[in-house]
Formats: structure tokens, C-alpha cells, sequence
């Protein structure tokens, strides 16, 4: 199989994009990150960008993609921490992340925040991340429906993220099965929230490229938005083809 993959991103009614995302191949595997600054506690914008460096450079540097997945979290928490430190940013410089890792016909997604990835097959949802926010909470104890989390007050406050004020963070780690024809999406809160899941599927059956999805999706967000304030909207899409 190979890689298809492309980057979108937009600061929308911001005047900083804390958004940031990457890519890097090595020893046979592709490592996508995506991270969302969180903006009410500043410098968002240079966590998201160290964060998506430090990862790239630690997935290189790794002996193994079992190496990488256990220890990626505690060792980007702790160099972000510590940049924090020498900033003299100890309460600032925070972000949300989603990586996701491909091995030929295995993969491997680890999250902190409200970031997601959502992986489909044959056009249909099939997994996505879970966010550590306060509505997936309210979902999770049944108080609230899925659909509800786009619109809840508290969407926004997420309970987890890289450069709180944990030594160690838990990030949640899934393992899967990759088949020819999937495709992952890795977005911020800024492009899932305008855009639904029936509205993602619906353009991807329509599209011929993993290009042409995120063009056709950012226009979605934008029109869902009309007429209020646009986060930062980032999205990575990946699809796994054929050999021509």
C-alpha cells in the first residue's frame, strides 16, 4: 500500500493560528501530528509547534514503534514542561495532540485533548478518538447525546492536554487493522465542530483525492460557520492506495 496524504489549515476569525501539524517517515513508517494551542492560556501557538517538533524528532530517534508509543507522551510532557520553565512560562504554552502512526497493515493513534482522528472504511465511520473534555464526559455518563457535543457551553474545556501541570500525562493509545482504502482524518475542534460526521462520509464518496476531501470539507466548515466567530479549523487527511 501507499500513502496518500494532505494538510489543511485556516486561522479562521483568529489573528493567530494556534494550529500545527506534521509528518515524518522512518524505518518504513509514517507519523502524522496534529496539535490545537489552547489560546486562553497563551503562547498556544509555540506549544503546538514545539509539540509537533519534539514528536517528529522522538518518532525518529525511537527504536521501535513500541518504544514510541509507550513512552512518547511522559517524554513530550516533560521536555514541554521544561521549556515552559525556561521561558518562564510555567502557566502558559499548553496544547491538545493526535498522532497517528502507520506499520504496512497496523496502526496506532495516541491522543490528549479534543484533537481527533477518525478512521473510515468503505465510506463509513469505524473509529474515532474520544475526547478528554468535559460533554465526551457528559456523553459517557449518559446525560448528553453525542450529537450535543458540538453545541454544549462547556465544549471547549478540555481536561487533558501537553504542558499541564501533570509530571506525567495519560494519553489514550489505540491499536487497529489498516486495510487498502481506508483513510484517517486528524482535525482540530475548529474544523470537526462545523463539520458532521454524515458531512465528512458524504464528501469522501464524492472525492477522488485526499486533496479534494479537504477542499470540499473547509468550504462545509465555512458555510456551517456563516455568520460566527471561526476557531482555527486544521485537518490532516491519509489514505492508503493501491500500488499503481
Amino acid at each position: 500500500m501507499r500513502t496518500e496524504y494532505c494538510f489543511f489549515t485556516d486561522k479562521g476569525s483568529r489573528p493567530v493560528n494556534e494550529d500545527y501539524s506534521g509528518h515524518i517517515s522512518s524505518k518504513g513508517m509514517d507519523c502524522f501530528i496534529l496539535c490545537d494551542g489552547l489560546g486562553g492560556h497563551g503562547m498556544g501557538d509555540k506549544a503546538s509547534q514545539f509539540v509537533v517538533e519534539y514528536v517528529k524528532e522522538y518518532f525518529e530517534n525511537c527504536a521501535s514503534l513500541e518504544e514510541f508509543t509507550t513512552t512518547v507522551a511522559n517524554s513530550t510532557q516533560k521536555a514541554l514542561r521544561n521549556e515552559q520553565a525556561d521561558l518562564g512560562f510555567t502557566d502558559k504554552m499548553k496544547t491538545t495532540a493526535v498522532i497517528l502512526v502507520i506499520n504496512g497493515s497496523e496502526g496506532v493513534s495516541i491522543h490528549v485533548g479534543d484533537s481527533r482522528m477518525y478512521h473510515f472504511r468503505n465510506n463509513e465511520v469505524i473509529f474515532r478518538t474520544r475526547d478528554h473534555s468535559i460533554p465526551q464526559m457528559l456523553v459517557l455518563t449518559g446525560e448528553i447525546s453525542e450529537d450535543e457535543i458540538r453545541s454544549h457551553p462547556d465544549r471547549n474545556k478540555v481536561l487533558r492536554a501537553f504542558g499541564d501541570d501533570r509530571e506525567e500525562l495519560k494519553c489514550e493509545i489505540s491499536g487497529f487493522d489498516i486495510e487498502e482504502g481506508d483513510t484517517f482524518l486528524l482535525c482540530s475542534d475548529g474544523f470537526w465542530e462545523p463539520v458532521t460526521e454524515k458531512e465528512m462520509t458524504d464528501s469522501l464518496k464524492k472525492t477522488s483525492s485526499m486533496e479534494e476531501w479537504l477542499e470540499v470539507m473547509s468550504v462545509i466548515a465555512r458555510d456551517n460557520s456563516e455568520d460566527k466567530k471561526m476557531d482555527n479549523f486544521t485537518a490532516v487527511a491519509v489514505g492508503l492506495r493501491g500500488e499503481p
